[in-house]
């Protein structure tokens, strides 16, 4: 971080005691964390203009540079903030708009509305790459999350749905680079998720959601199915905090040995977390379903206990799925975090003003979210990436090099090139 010195000196520089001259013998620092407010600008384009004296025919002048918003008077810099702001750290545009006006700045919201959908127009493109970019790798975590959306024509809201597709082969070394990318859809139907997934060659991972189910059914092409165990915990974990239930508490105690094994193996290869949970996690594997199975018969299914214990033994198979392959992971909290952004999204703003303004959100929180994943400023990150696609100095042939995890390799390797 820059220093800023401020001396603190003494008024006279003569001895009180015998007059002479004080020279200097050393000095005290004490640092102290400081902040400059933000400070807002006016970035004045300047384009000379030169005539021929000779002639007096010809006048030069370079063309006026593209811009994101049509006639309008904001950088690419002031529309990654807001976006930032919205959907990286969940303010609300309303709280925004009084923040410009405690520095006198006259912004509506309905403004700043318009400006973020007019930035995820130049960015849809390359949210499309994104999103097909996740969708080709072989293991894939999916979320989704109910979003009310406002239906003018009648007054209220309806429900809609937002999908969190993510990937992150970090836990073993493989080549995925961590990404999420949201998806809107106009409704929870189940066909929703055959839209989004039907196509899909790989594995899944997911929580208990039926319509995820309906995706190996009738000759679906997906290879496999991978259920969440944090999910099964949760339920048992619930049932330990309202009633006590010794059985409860031991069920914990057993899913704590899995993960106990899994926070040993993160971060070897594959192949070697496949054989330690061959030999460490498969024998309490092999323990723990014979064990609920008992439990059952001791319970009443209704209670919730009983259901704790129904749906892990219904997710069986899918539970267990990560013993055999070393990619799986043991549940799907990557995807979890992912969404969460959403969820405080949801609970400061109610609601998306349209079905526009939920795509808008989808963009937006796609590639802002994606670049903090890569540990990057996602203000810069965006930037730099619409001042690229606006200007045209990334084609659409190079949008690739726009990826989060591609433009910080870029950076890291030239970063003069890209601070030009």
């Amino acid at each position: 971080m820059p220093r800023i010195d401020v001396v603190i000196d003494i008024e006279s520089h003569i001895c009180p005691c015998c007059g002479e001259r004080l020279h200097k013998i050393g000095e005290t620092v004490k640092e102290a964390f400081d902040v400059i407010p933000m400070q807002y600008r006016v970035k004045r384009i300047v384009r000379p203009r030169y005539g021929c004296r000779g002639c007096r025919q010809g006048v030069l002048q370079e063309p006026a540079p593209a811009q994101a918003i049509d006639g309008g008077m904001v950088t690419e810099a002031l529309l990654a903030h807001i976006a930032v702001m919205k959907y990286g750290y969940q303010l609300p545009l309303y709280r925004q708009e009084q923040m410009f006006a405690a520095q006198g700045i006259t912004l509506d919201r309905q403004t700043l509305a318009s400006w973020m959908g007019r930035a995820a127009w130049w960015l849809k493109p390359l949210h499309t790459l994104l999103r097909d970019t996740v969708m080709s790798y072989p293991r894939l975590f999916a979320d989704e999350t109910p979003l009310p959306v406002l239906d003018p024509g009648r007054g209220r809201t309806k429900v809609c749905q937002f999908w969190a597709i993510a990937t992150d082969d970090r836990p073993w070394g493989g080549p995925a680079p961590p990404a999420v990318v949201y998806m809107f859809a106009e409704d929870r139907k189940a066909i929703r998720a055959k839209q989004l997934f039907g196509d899909y060659h790989g594995i899944l991972q997911v929580d208990g959601y039926a319509a995820y189910k309906g995706l190996i059914k009738n000759g679906g092409h997906l290879v496999q199915l991978a259920f969440c165990f944090a999910h099964a915990r949760r339920k048992f974990w619930d049932v330990h905090v309202a009633t006590k239930s010794p059985i409860a508490a031991e069920a914990l105690r057993r899913i704590a040995m899995f993960y106990a094994i899994e926070d040993r193996i993160r971060g070897l290869p594959a192949a070697h977390r496949a054989a330690m949970r061959q030999s460490d996690t498969r024998p309490l594997i092999e323990d723990f379903k014979p064990w609920l199975e008992a439990r059952l018969l001791e319970v009443s299914k209704k209670s919730g206990l009983g259901k704790a214990i129904r749906y892990t033994l219904n997710h069986w198979d899918g539970l267990t799925r990560f013993i055999d392959d070393g990619r799986i992971e043991i549940d799907s909290n990557t995807v979890e975090r992912s969404i969460k952004p959403i969820g405080l999204g949801k609970k400061n703003y109610l609601f998306a003003g349209s079905e526009g303004g939920a795509e808008t959100w989808a963009i937006l929180a796609s590639l802002i979210n994606s670049a903090k994943l890569q540990d990057i400023d996602p203000r810069h990150y965006l930037t730099d990436v619409l001042e690229r696609i606006v200007s045209g100095r990334t084609k659409i042939n190079q949008l690739h090099m726009l990826l989060p995890w591609n433009w910080k390799a870029e950076r890291d390797s030239s970063p003069a090139k890209l601070a030009a």
